[in-house]
């Protein structure tokens, strides 16, 4: 495998294309819904989680992690939950993380991101393509 995080996003674009167009449109729901409100995590954070939750998509992330290590021929140590540490919601999106044998394997959905000077929160990525990031340490 000449390039695992290219395997990796190839396996998760193909198999779960669902639940990232989900990401992408509860990230752009929320983004509406910022219009005049001030730029804090919480801001993004919260409603960003509720809504995941309520199209299921947050329950989706554990396979979706599980999908990164099997692309890699690797199991992962334990069965993942949608939470911490395995899943987390940020201030940029939801961040799939597991410890593997051969390191750290983090998946970043990448919908938001923190624009300085003034601060504020920009939308990122119209299609699962460009929000999917695939990190190994």
């Amino acid at each position: 495998m000449n390039d695992p995080e290219r395997h990796v996003r190839d396996r998760l674009l193909a198999d779960h294309t669902e639940t990232l167009a989900a990401t992408i449109d509860c990230a752009d729901a929320v983004f509406d819904s910022l219009y005049g409100t001030a730029p804090r995590r919480e801001v993004v954070v919260e409603p960003l989680t509720a809504l995941l939750e309520r199209v299921g998509a947050l329950e989706q992330y554990p396979a979706m992690l599980a999908s990164a290590a099997a692309a890699l021929d690797e199991s992962l140590p334990a069965s993942p939950v949608a939470a911490p540490p395995y899943v987390t919601i940020t201030g940029t999106g939801p961040v799939l993380r597991a410890s593997l044998p051969s390191g750290r394997l983090v998946v970043r959905l990448a919908v938001f991101a923190v624009e300085r000077g003034p601060k504020r929160y920009v939308r990122t990525g119209e299609t699962p393509e460009e929000i999917l990031e695939v990190e190994r340490h």
